[in-house]
């Protein structure tokens, strides 16, 4: 499903030079991590009312059916038989199914806002939900630690994870711990995912060495296909080109709250800034405008770029750019190797931010 988004407001004469991403080092405390495990604005009004299914794909009818049943097995008592566990009682018996739904689908085809939505849809109150994608995940972890993670979130209800993906042995091995360890206390789990759960890893690394890890992630969802076409190119307009350099720095400063960066400046600053940092990087922003897009020199740049792009599509903040168009960031070696699926998705979310930034430029 889509959400249109209006341009930010222009103003005549700038009350002042644009922001820059650049100049931004954001410092983000461990509570705020936490407090902000809720649906990012673009999913903040979204219900399972609001996804229209396709007729052509009963999957996604079905998918609302599941979720809201699911929704609504959630309420009552916490889990494991107590409106909260108590760490020094006796370990709840383990579930005798998957304590988890795994959204399986394209790019595009509404799985965020049917995750967003079973959040919403959950009764119970909004510190007993978390709300994240598996980078935040991760970096939740490392900024509270493992077992501060576990007691965290050991006390909610529903833990939804959007954008499930493994990347590395490590996180293989960590998340499949700390899921363990949350089903154990009585947390649900939801997630969405382009990759079925048991194929996680795959062409990434050797994935069959931590088969085991992987299997016990498996273990943990019930898989639920939602087939489909990406919503973000039904029925719309072709992305629209770049624009020039003038036209971009000149609808920056037209722009209130808007930020004006040199792209390949921006790709080297995101290097000097944590991922997990990158919603602060963005914050109070109404539009981002980049000037001489270029390709993405290597992989660990395209990865810190895809996250990014994720930020922004979540906060529904535009991008006015210059230079190539967003279909060509990734080399084809990038969108054939392990991580195209991210890189798939970065395109689809840019293209439609850029569609979103076109009433930014005057004719």
């Amino acid at each position: 499903m889509s959400s249109s988004t209006t341009a930010p407001a222009q103003s005549p004469i700038a009350d002042a030079a644009p922001l820059s991403l650049c100049a931004r080092e954001p410092l983000v405390p461990a509570d705020r991590l936490v407090a902000e495990m809720v649906p990012p604005p673009r999913f903040d009004s979204v219900r399972f009312e609001t996804y229209i299914p396709d007729p052509k794909q009963p999957s996604q009818t079905e998918a609302v059916r599941v979720l809201s049943d699911f929704a609504a097995g959630l309420g009552g008592a916490h889990a494991s038989g107590s409106g909260k566990r108590r760490w020094f009682a006796k370990k709840p018996a383990a579930p005798t199914g998957p304590r988890g739904v795994y959204l399986d689908g394209g790019y595009g085809v509404g799985k965020t806002h049917l995750l967003a939505s079973l959040w919403h849809a959950t009764p119970a109150a909004p510190e007993q939900k978390a709300f994240g994608t598996f980078v935040e995940l991760t970096n939740l972890v490392g900024a509270l630690g493992f077992q501060q993670t576990v007691r965290t979130l050991g006390e909610h209800r529903l833990l939804c994870i959007d954008e499930f993906e493994l990347d590395d042995p490590g996180d293989t091995v960590l998340v499949s711990t700390l899921l363990g360890k949350l089903v154990d206390a009585g947390v649900a789990l939801a997630a969405t995912s382009n990759t079925l759960p048991g194929k996680l890893g795959e062409g990434r690394f050797a994935s069959a060495d931590f088969l085991r890890e992987i299997q016990g992630l498996s273990a943990h969802f019930r898989p639920l296909r939602i087939d489909g076409e990406d919503y973000r190119h039904r029925g719309l307009p072709e992305a629209p080109g770049p624009f020039s350099d003038e036209q971009v720095t000149k609808a920056a400063y037209a722009t209130q709250g808007a930020s004006l960066d040199d792209f390949p400046h921006l790709l080297d600053h995101l290097a000097r800034v944590h991922p997990s940092r990158y919603g602060a990087l963005t914050d109070d922003l109404k539009a981002v405008c980049l000037t001489d897009v270029q390709p993405v020199p290597d992989q660990s740049t395209a990865l810190r770029l895809v996250v990014l792009a994720d930020r922004l599509y979540d906060r529904e903040i535009p991008v006015l750019a210059s230079g190539l168009p967003f279909d060509q960031l990734f080399s084809a070696e990038m969108l054939n190797g392990g991580y195209r699926k991210k890189y798939f998705r970065a395109i689809s979310r840019l293209t439609a931010l850029a569609r979103d930034a076109k009433g930014l430029v005057r004719a």
